[in-house]
């Protein structure tokens, strides 16, 4: 139900104000700020139950080598509740459908805050929360967008999505914040499964601002009534449907390559951070800090716990009192390894979240305004190959990190708007059901692909300058994609245009 573009006339103080970011006409600052509030909130109140998935997953025996498996069960997982998703969707009508599955994962949270009081259900929660957080986090920021591409017309879409964009960008930066304030480790605020509840309440709060949004854009202009289709043709899955439109599936390819290419970064990251923050531990702790370490009494039990657990591969043949100092020192390296790769991320996350939001708030409505879509869906597969190509001649982490700052910044401001106002111009059910799929299943196939990727660079003893190699391969295939989704989309506008777009 787009709403067309409403007549020219004299705008509030606060679509005044909104104007600094994107351009905002008379009648349409409510429902921006509506929306962009509801995306806030949602992402703040993903942030806060993120801690819960990594303390749950980390704290059981294994849960490092567990975590590493997961996204191949996640997407397994995607291939039921996309089209589980998708027959509910059919039924209803969106504020319903969005509202209702809203609250659905929020009953599940409370839900996995009871299952935190029941000794026996622990050993098994960590996966379950895992798995359960690797839906949810993609199905209702799928859904949001879908929402938002049914409340706007493509070109209020174009000019009001990157407005919309500025709430997820900095919820993502304000629930990492919160977080770590409410669980700090030196003084929490609340207990870990307390967030859950938290972040059920935030929910809550996203379900009442969709339900606004809808009665509000519905009273203003009434809901359409369905696009016609062939009374003979039976209703496709979200599955069927990306696989039958050229412009659908282009898309679900995209989406599948560009975070493939992030996924490969991200590793190649990781690997050099840790490899620089070993070398690091090595030079600071000396021998003669493990001994003051020791002279602590409650010291030695930590180490001769850290003997036991590693004798067998790095103190065979050794005991514990014959060798307790460096013992001592191979703990504090590893503890200050940690640290030091803590650090470096969280200095990262920084960097990225910041020059995202600014980004989001003064770049990206100016750079669709003034370059054009076209123009601009080429900036961040441009930047990515840079990267790559960087990272080809001279691999090294100062240059990965430069390179993986600009491009995951504007992966999280530039890519994810675009990205979004693809599906301005399909049907309601494309929109609904096959976004679905695309931002949930093709998208963790990115994440898999990468993984299977760093197994068979394992194998071969690949060094970084390898996947950054196999990096530029991918990003001159997401360019050539991302040109044919373009002729894709005049070609679908066009048959939407002549009553001929079929789901």
């Amino acid at each position: 139900m787009p709403p067309a573009s409403e007549a020219p006339g004299k705008r509030s103080p606060l679509e005044s104000f909104l104007g600094l970011f994107t351009e905002v006409r008379a009648g349409e600052g409510v429902t921006a700020v509506l929306l962009t509030v509801n995306v806030f909130l949602l992402l703040t109140s993903y942030y806060f139950i993120k801690p819960v998935r990594e303390a749950l997953i980390l704290a059981m025996r294994g849960g490092a080598e567990y975590k590493s498996y997961m996204g191949g069960a996640i997407a397994v997982a995607l291939l039921f509740a996309v089209p589980a998703y998708a027959r509910v969707a059919r039924r209803l009508p969106r504020n319903r459908l969005v509202v209702g599955v809203t609250l659905f994962f929020v009953s599940h949270l409370v839900v996995f805050y009871a299952l935190s009081a029941i000794e026996a259900v622990q050993p098994y929660l960590g996966l379950l929360f895992f798995l359960w957080v690797g839906i949810f986090n993609m199905m209702v920021v799928a859904q949001f967008w879908a929402f938002a591409n049914d409340v706007y017309s493509e070109e209020q879409g174009k000019r009001l999505f990157p407005l919309v964009g500025v709430g997820a960008s900095t919820g993502a930066v304000a629930g990492s914040w919160l977080a770590g304030l409410l669980t700090d480790r030196e003084a929490p605020l609340v207990d870990v499964y307390t967030m859950l509840l938290l972040s059920a309440g935030l929910l809550a709060v996203c379900a009442l601002l969709s339900q606004l949004v809808h009665a509000r854009e519905s009273s203003r202009v009434p809901e359409a009534p369905p696009e016609p289709k062939a009374a003979d043709k039976p209703k496709r899955g979200a599955f069927a449907m990306v696989l039958r439109h050229r412009y659908l599936w282009l898309i679900a390819v995209f989406s599948l390559l560009f975070t493939f290419v992030n996924t490969n970064g991200e590793y190649m990251l990781g690997r050099l951070i840790s490899g620089d923050a070993k070398v690091q531990a090595k030079d600071e702790v000396s021998l003669a800090d493990a001994v003051a370490w020791l002279a602590v009494p409650e010291n030695e039990p930590k180490a001769k716990a850290y003997f036991e657990a590693n004798q067998a591969t790095d103190f065979a043949g050794l005991t514990f009192e014959g060798s307790r100092d460096q013992v001592a020192q191979a703990l504090l390296i590893r503890e200050r390894t940690k640290a030091l790769i803590s650090g470096a991320f969280s200095d990262f996350f920084f960097w990225v979240n910041l020059f995202g939001v600014l980004l989001q708030m003064f770049v990206v409505s100016r750079l669709v305004k003034y370059a054009g879509f076209k123009a601009s869906f080429f900036v961040f597969p441009v930047i990515a190959l840079a990267d790559a190509v960087a990272m080809v001649v001279v691999p090294a982490l100062a240059v990965l990190r430069i390179g993986k700052t600009a491009e995951n910044a504007t992966d999280y401001s530039l890519n994810n708007t675009l990205r979004n106002m693809l599906w301005l111009p399909t049907t309601k059910d494309m929109k609904y059901l096959a976004k679905q799929a695309v931002d949930t299943f093709f998208v963790r196939m990115g994440d898999v692909s990468s993984a299977l990727l760093v197994a068979l660079g394992a194998y071969l003893a690949w060094e970084v300058r390898a996947f950054a190699v196999a990096n530029v391969a991918l990003v001159a295939m997401w360019l050539v994609v991302a040109g044919a989704i373009l002729k894709a989309q005049v070609a679908l506008k066009a048959q939407r245009a002549a009553g001929q777009l079929e789901d």
